[in-house]
């Protein structure tokens, strides 16, 4: 695998700047989103955000944006616990094919024969056995959900194993199996389940034992740590309501779903959870010591294996995968009560981002936008005559002009600068371009990478930056850039 030339430095704290310049364009890019992700929080008026980057074998850089506590005095970091809801399936699935290498499990056996008491109702349609496989990418036509409405607050009321079994016993298919792309929750329980009855041990204990403590994740859990509410783990809010107030919500536990939608993670352990798959991924030799998984099972469990393009689901084993062009994103997210997070790879890049927040937000959008602002710096390129040097530094910060943005935000890019317009959902799109020409004046760039018109800075008597002038109009400089 290639590897930075050098490593950048960990963050770890919330208030850390962008890492230094081994890597001028990870650098760079990681401001960026730095700034974007800042003004996401604030200007979407999300109660925390916690983002994190690795690349190549490192934790490159994290940060947290908001509060974590329901009295906004414990500020977000890389490292507060989210609830990850369905990013736990990946663990699960994780169990399961350790089981296959192991023997003790087949991919293509009916479910009822590791789990004799998961049969559905027959409903007249003829369909092949809901199996492993089709559990794990989630084309079995099992019911989404149990009957009790356990999303449903104030009290999400799960069920009991004792509960879910006959939820599942007393349950019909949605679909036969194989022919349409029907998201469960109830499925991949079930997979961990059988992964669990095979092992001879608890679920809790099998993830534990064989996937978190050995992959080093520390703060990934099963379960809630309800004992650090409000400290390190995020506490739940409702969505904005008309008045622009949210309410707190309850705790849950997943019981019997914890396999589908219990565990807790941070953005920094997801991101080494992401680092471990990239680096396994690059081996091409069966390790000497045994690990965790082999790397042709991880391949197989990323390798697509059921895809309904008319209900937008492409699945491998357990991980969710999208294709964007040239670009293959690997993954998964979550979304429970009051949580909301994603964590997805690259392997052409070689990057691995998760995002998380505690708002009605869905982040998966956000976790791809992260990586497509590190490949617009990594791909991006002056044309025509080169940018003179330039005193970038003292032109970075936030401007506003009171009337067309909330705010534009210019920063060092590439030997120029780079400004943008926040908030944005997809600012990648939308980057524009600043190349210098002298002293405080530079040219805008057009989408050819053609020079346009002129872009002036003006200063005040102490020779600091105080706006920028682009065809007589003025944005007042009001903050620095971190």
């Amino acid at each position: 695998m290639k590897r930075l030339a050098a490593a950048l430095a960990l963050v770890a704290t919330a208030a850390q700047a962008a890492p230094p310049p081994a890597d001028p364009a990870l650098s760079e890019g990681i401001r960026l989103v730095d700034a974007w992700a800042d003004a996401s929080q604030v200007y979407g008026r999300w109660p925390a955000l916690s983002v994190a980057i690795g690349k190549g074998d490192q934790l490159v850089w994290s940060n947290g944006y908001g509060h974590v506590d329901a009295a906004g005095k414990r500020p977000a970091t890389g490292k507060t616990i989210y609830s990850i809801c369905s990013i736990s399936k990946l663990f699960t699935s994780i169990a399961v094919m350790q089981q296959w290498e192991a023997g003790k499990l087949r991919l293509d056996e009916p479910i009822t024969t590791y789990l004799p008491w998961a049969q559905l109702q027959p409903d007249g349609r003829d369909s092949i056995p809901v199996t492993l496989r089709a559990l794990m990418s989630h084309s079995a036509g099992v019911p989404r959900d149990g009957r009790t409405g356990y999303w449903t607050g104030p009290d999400f009321p799960f069920p009991t194993p004792d509960e879910l079994k006959a939820d599942v016993g007393s349950a019909k298919p949605l679909y036969p199996v194989g022919r349409v792309y029907q998201y469960s929750n109830i499925g991949l329980t079930l997979a961990g389940d059988a992964a669990a009855a095979v092992a001879g041990e608890p679920y809790a204990t099998l993830v534990e034992t064989r996937i978190l403590a050995p992959l080093g994740l520390a703060d990934t859990r099963p379960y809630l740590p309800l004992d650090q509410l409000g400290t390190r783990l995020a506490v739940g809010w409702s969505p904005l309501d008309r008045q622009g107030k949210r309410a707190l919500l309850k705790p849950f536990d997943a019981k019997a779903i914890t396999p589908a939608a219990g565990f807790s993670s941070t953005a920094e352990d997801l991101v080494k959870f992401g680092l471990w798959q990239l680096g396994l991924l690059g081996q091409e030799s069966v390790p000497t010591t045994p690990g965790v998984l082999r790397p042709s099972t991880l391949r197989e469990m990323q390798r697509l294996q059921f895809s309904d393009p008319a209900r937008e689901g492409s699945f491998g084993l357990g991980f969710a995968l999208e294709r964007d062009g040239d670009k293959t994103y690997v993954g998964h997210d979550g979304s429970c009560p009051g949580y909301h997070t994603t964590v997805l790879i690259r392997p052409d890049t070689e990057t691995a981002v998760a995002v998380m927040t505690i708002d009605n937000h869905e982040v998966w959008a956000d976790t791809v936008e992260v990586h497509s602002l590190l490949d617009a710096r990594r791909d991006h390129s002056f044309k025509g005559t080169p940018p003179v040097a330039a005193p970038l530094e003292d032109y970075a910060g936030r401007y506003v002009t009171n009337v067309w943005d909330s705010e534009t935000v210019i920063l060092p890019w590439n030997g120029g600068l780079v400004t943008v317009s926040l908030p944005d959902a997809h600012p990648a799109a939308h980057l524009s371009f600043l190349k210098p020409i002298g002293r405080d004046r530079f040219r805008r760039i057009a989408g050819d990478g053609s020079d346009m018109h002129e872009v002036t800075f003006t200063r005040d008597a102490s020779g600091k930056v105080i706006e920028k002038v682009e065809f007589y109009q003025r944005s007042v400089r009001t903050a620095p850039a971190k």
